[in-house]
């Protein structure tokens, strides 16, 4: 039997994207699946597709706390409780910190970071009586700032702090805290991130063929929670660019800037 066979996994921002394939894959396993979104319409083909199967939807804003909480509600009404949270839902940006207006830095720390905490208070008890493992999708941008994305790198900073407090916490109450950073991976979330006036971007600047599927990813983070991982950090570039951070500051500075700008302008 599959490890999560039986176990409710709840993912936030499961209709597209690393939460997408983490639902499916959950389901492929033999877990009983809650996902939210912020769409009707995503959340209704990916029930529809799963017809039969145990698929709980919700549509929730995760920067809301009251629809956190009614989610997480709604969860415990389907299924009676809740084994696993992956705190996957994000947004990201692109813009300079100079041409910004704040309110772009506020929406992606209500949905990167505070998204986290509703959904983790809200389903923190459950988790405890479990003993099972709380999830944040993080970034490689939240253990190195990146430059464009001071918002984004900001809430992931925030949320690795705030995970590892957690984990340190609950050590004594055999719940496992991780954070998994899985560099650039194929998603909307490039066309979808918030230009200077907090406004979806709606153009992509990578080549997304290059990129980890997000169903690779998702592999690879269902995989560390039955480890009981503390971190998960994906893609050679992600690893590269954590360990030159530690041992060469200021190069990585400099390196980091030529992969983000070309000829002084944000090309990334």
């Amino acid at each position: 039997m599959s490890y999560f066979s039986n176990k409710v996994v709840v993912v936030t921002g499961g209709s597209e994207g690393i939460g997408k394939a983490l639902v499916e894959l959950l389901l492929e396993k033999g877990a009983r699946v809650a996902t939210c979104g912020r769409t009707y319409e995503k959340l209704y083909e990916l029930q529809t597709a799963h017809a039969g199967r145990p698929l709980h939807t919700g549509t929730a804003d995760v920067s809301r706390e009251s629809d956190c909480n009614n989610f997480i509600n709604s969860v415990l009404e389907t299924f009676g409780t809740i084994d696993i949270l992956i705190n996957n839902a994000g947004i990201s940006m692109r813009a300079l910190f100079k041409d910004l207006q704040i309110d772009t830095l506020r929406t992606l720390m209500d949905v990167n970071f505070w998204g986290t905490v509703y959904c983790t208070k809200f389903a923190l008890n459950e988790i405890i009586k479990n003993k099972g493992t709380i999830v944040g999708v993080s970034s490689p941008a939240g253990f190195r700032g990146l430059p464009g994305r001071t918002g984004y790198s900001a809430s992931k900073f925030a949320v690795n702090g705030f995970l590892e407090a957690l984990r340190t916490e609950l050590l004594a109450d055999g719940v496992n805290v991780m954070w998994v950073s899985p560099g650039f991976t194929t998603s909307n979330i490039r066309n979808v991130a918030l230009d200077k006036d907090a406004r979806p971007q709606k153009e992509n600047p990578m080549d997304e063929d290059k990129m980890m599927s997000a169903e690779e990813c998702a592999t690879y983070i269902l995989k560390s929670i039955e480890k009981r991982k503390r971190t998960l950090v994906l893609t050679l570039l992600g690893k590269s660019s954590l360990l030159l951070n530690k041992l060469l500051p200021s190069l990585t500075d400099k390196m980091v800037r030529n992969f983000y700008f070309k000829n002084g302008k944000l090309v990334k």
